[in-house]
């Protein structure tokens, strides 16, 4: 093989990689860009139905609550290079950023292309080679990177950064490939499983098919009746079970092979005896309705067969024929709405991956590999993963931050970082 005249090959142009690009250009790095796909940020187009939440505008330490896989592996990275960072970048990069509900940040026009068109404007440099070809092998010799192999042949490199995300999504060229070529030279991988990944519901979920529910309360329980999960927010129902952002953040505490329920309170606004004294009273204004048109004012439309057919009750009954014990049914029904899950949509419908590289095996502060010299991981490759809200995105452009930084500072001494800390 010939002399490398790269001072980084990144393999992958998602989220991670252009981040890193742009850093390692922005440090006096020759940069080497190594992407399948015909263009670069296929998935980040899609994140947030197309808005892409760039970050969340919290301190370091909300970050990592919000990680409940390896979140202290992350904790030098997310310092590093933390929220208010990514904001400072992207805004001083031509994409004005807006703060919506639960500190979610997105782009002030609601465009992903917005945020994939800073990253490029970032990334510009004479010093960047950008290169259309898949990856097909990492060549090591005596302990350290040399070089990798691609569909067009064999490039140089003396260190290398992964950044080929995980296995969800696979159209749009995250198919898992980073994780057979880090076990190609000694990674333990843990298995990808999908994360922030639709719930697999019963029957009744798909009799209220594209209802939305907000301001609901959604806890998940397992086998034992113990809450592993509880937020306020918004829900789905779809044919297949249930989706939304309660529902992909409480994919993220199930564990395989065990068993979940969600248990819903439809008006955690109202404790029992409020709620009592409201049924008294519409079922009193109403009282020669059917019970079918009596609840009209409290729930959804499409819900009210499910809960009067859980609950024992005629649709056709009148009002005030309702009895005590049917009363009480409905309220029980109304605060502990329980679906039994069957589990979880495919790995390929997850919007990130549960898994990856073992972080026992990644130096936390430079994310080099401790088993293969000038081998770097950054994004989802790593076994890290987290809630919705922003976070996900953050642990890649922090762990994207932290490699590159490492990395200019193994190549030059006292390298210098401009005045956006980018």
């Amino acid at each position: 093989m010939k002399r490398s005249t790269n001072d980084l090959v990144i393999v992958g142009g998602g989220a991670a990689g252009m981040f890193a690009a742009a850093q390692a250009v922005n440090r006096g790095l020759r940069v080497l860009l190594l992407e399948k796909n015909d263009r670069l940020g296929k998935k980040l187009a899609i994140t947030g139905k197309g808005r892409c939440n760039v970050t969340n505008d919290c301190a370091p330490e909300e970050v990592l609550k919000n990680v409940p896989r390896n979140p202290r592996f992350l904790y030098s990275a997310v310092y590093g290079f933390p929220p208010a960072q990514t904001k400072a970048f992207f805004e001083a990069h031509g994409c004005p950023l807006k703060t919506e509900r639960g500190n979610r940040v997105f782009p002030v026009s609601d465009r992903s292309a917005d945020v994939i068109a800073a990253l490029e404007r970032a990334m510009k440099s004479p010093l960047l080679e950008r290169r259309q070809e898949t990856v097909s092998g990492l060549i090591a010799q005596d302990g350290g990177i040399t070089g990798v192999k691609t569909d067009r042949g064999i490039v140089s490199g003396e260190t290398v950064l992964l950044c080929t995300g995980g296995a969800s999504y696979p159209l749009t060229g995250s198919t898992g490939d980073g994780f057979k070529l880090a076990a190609s030279v000694g990674h333990t991988i843990a298995a990808p499983v999908g994360s922030l990944v639709p719930l697999i519901g019963d029957a009744d979920c798909a009799k209220m098919q594209g209802l939305s529910l907000r301001n609901t309360e959604m806890k998940l329980l397992n086998a034992k009746g113990k809450t592993v999960f509880k937020e306020f927010g918004e829900l789905l129902f779809t044919h297949f079970g249930l989706s939304g952002p309660m529902a992909l953040s409480a994919s993220a505490h199930r564990k395989t092979g065990e068993n979940y329920t969600v248990s819903l309170d439809l008006k955690p606004a109202l404790d029992e005896a409020k709620l009592d004294a409201r049924f008294l009273r519409d079922f009193e204004k109403y009282a020669n309705r059917s019970m079918e048109n009596a609840l009209a004012d409290l729930y959804p439309h499409s819900m009210i067969p499910v809960l009067l057919e859980r609950c024992g009750i005629d649709p056709a009954m009148k009002a005030n024929a309702l009895t005590k014990a049917q009363r009480r049914a409905l309220l029980e029904q109304t605060k502990r709405f329980v679906i039994p899950i069957a589990g979880t949509r495919p790995v390929e419908e997850a919007i990130i991956t549960r898994g990856g590289v073992d972080v026992r095996e990644i130096d936390p502060k430079t994310m080099q590999s401790k088993l293969v010299a000038g081998l770097y991981f950054a994004g989802e490759i790593i076994d890290c993963d987290a809630y919705t809200g922003g976070f996900n995105l953050q642990i890649a452009w922090s762990t994207a931050f932290a490699a590159v930084k490492a990395i200019a500072e193994s190549k030059f001494d006292n390298s210098e970082e401009n005045q956006y800390n980018i």
